[in-house]
């Protein structure tokens, strides 16, 4: 693709400064974007500093590759708006337009998780991705084919065996981020459940996308967590690779 996409858009109830700070120091940005990996800081560095550029006034910066972030001032915090930059079609980079898309409008939604609810609190990372969805959708699999507008309360029994509540935190077609209660020993965790874009070469049936994020959690209560998607991972999809979990405690 040639074309800008459509910006990509989160309003977030925190000052611009506060959001530049988030998007300017490594550690913080360690907070909200991706998940914990070995090679997570060396990511961070290669999109946020690597090559990119700010604004001089603190309301702008342009990441290694064109991607474009822009914070606005509003009357109650900041609305962060990301312009993805241009991709040569027939490129590397072209056939993975549509995931590189869908992973920032996550990752803006844990910004701004990590603002409002967190800011100053380290996270637990779990993660799974496979290229395979379950018969009915990914959604209907794990219980959350009903759920409510974003912002309003809801109760879910998972298919994993836990029974979870919290606030719809957002939604798009593929998306649906919930916080979790019982995934931070203060406040809320964020669960995002994602259905992966098609690839008639790479993915040609779609994909399945899990990340959660929880907080202040003792060894045996994360890994009761982390063992309950254990189990629903292979019991749908058996010859998946296992979760992607952050550091020891």
């Amino acid at each position: 693709m040639t074309e800008n996409r459509n910006p990509l858009s989160v309003h977030i109830n925190a000052d611009a400064q506060q959001v530049w700070v988030m998007l300017r120091e490594p550690s913080r940005i360690a907070q909200w974007h991706g998940w914990e990996l070995d090679s997570l800081e060396d990511e961070i560095n290669e999109i946020y500093f690597t090559n990119a550029t700010e604004g001089a006034d603190h309301r702008k910066l342009v990441t290694n590759g064109g991607d474009t972030f822009t914070l606005e001032p509003v009357g109650d915090g900041t609305q962060v708006t990301l312009e993805r930059g241009t991709i040569e079609p027939g490129s590397e980079m072209a056939d993975w337009d549509q995931d590189i898309t869908e992973g920032w409008t996550s990752f803006l939604q844990q910004l701004r998780f990590a603002l409002e609810r967190h800011p100053n609190m380290p996270r637990q990372t779990t993660y799974f991705a496979h290229d395979a969805v379950p018969e009915g959708g990914v959604l209907a699999s794990l219980g959350l084919a009903d759920m409510p507008e974003p912002g309003e309360d809801y109760e879910a029994e998972l298919s994993t065996g836990e029974t979870i509540s919290g606030k719809v935190w957002f939604r798009t077609d593929t998306q649906l981020g919930l916080t979790v209660r019982t995934y931070a020993e203060h406040g809320d965790g964020l669960l995002i459940v994602a259905t992966q874009p098609k690839h008639e070469r790479l993915r040609p049936d779609g994909g399945t996308q899990v990340l959660i994020t929880t907080y202040g959690l003792g060894a045996r209560r994360l890994g009761e967590i982390r063992g309950a998607w254990d189990s629903w991972r292979t019991r749908h999809f058996p010859s998946s690779e296992e979760l992607t979990v952050g550091r020891p405690l």
